[in-house]
């Protein structure tokens, strides 16, 4: 996954998980493709940010305390989605690990997302453990970072395997760059690394970031503080320009 496998925080934030939120198009996804072209383009946009933050610091969580740290002034409150085995290549989800005896604190985000899975039959959010790879792990962590509004998510790995975490934190937020031109860099990058509806997915990210679309056949314009940004599609609704 190149520049998203490097990412494998005490400020003024509590640790209460947001309730989950729809850019763009309300409907519910039904699909794990539907999920990353929802909720991928934002959700990437913030490891970018996250990754400047923490830099190649080392990583340390305190489970009772619900938090990570990234050396003594990098302190953030978490929320345990699943941990993924390198032995046997397998997810768990976190509402499923009886075996850590994790406080349900930490566990509030990972049940709405199999409340979600439920409700929508998205096997991903539903199925306590399943085979994974690395993408999958990228795809949950976006998934929920977008959909909860999370500042970042961090993949902790302890060697024998790693641990998706969710992190919310005011200091990030505020430190969140809102540059209408890295959206042409950004946008690239996410549909390099996974298969999806990029005409949808576009749509999606320019509406997490509020801007005005006009949505037409085979392309999408959006406005924002008086700069445009346009894409042109193919008829299989592929990339094919994009102007900021």
């Amino acid at each position: 996954m190149g520049f998203l496998n490097k990412l494998f925080g005490k400020d003024d934030t509590t640790n209460q998980p947001a309730e989950p939120t729809a850019p763009g198009n309300s409907e519910p996804c039904k699909t794990e493709q539907e999920l990353i072209e929802r909720f991928g383009g934002i959700g990437f946009e913030r490891q970018l940010d996250f990754a400047e933050v923490i830099g190649n610091n080392g990583w340390n969580i305190d489970i009772q305390k619900a938090e990570i740290s990234f050396g003594a002034d990098l302190i953030y409150p978490i929320q345990v989605l699943g941990s993924f085995s390198h032995a046997s290549e397998t997810w768990l989800w976190a509402w499923a690990n009886t075996q850590s005896a994790l406080p349900e604190s930490v566990l509030q985000q990972a049940l709405q997302l199999k409340k979600y899975g439920e409700e929508n039959e998205i096997d991903l959010l539903r199925n306590s453990q399943f085979d994974a790879t690395m993408d999958d792990l990228h795809l949950i962590g976006m998934t929920a970072s977008g959909m909860f509004g999370s500042s970042a998510y961090y993949i902790a790995d302890y060697g024998q395997g790693a641990m998706v975490v969710m992190i919310k934190s005011n200091t990030l937020d505020k430190n969140q760059k809102d540059q209408h031109l890295r959206i042409a860099t950004v946008f690239p990058q996410l549909i390099s690394q996974f298969e999806m509806n990029h005409k949808a997915a576009l749509l999606n990210y320019l509406s997490a970031k509020q801007y005005d679309i006009v949505d037409e056949a085979l392309k999408l314009t959006g406005t924002k503080n008086g700069h445009t940004i346009s894409a042109e599609f193919d008829e299989l609704n592929r990339l094919t320009k994009l102007n900021a």
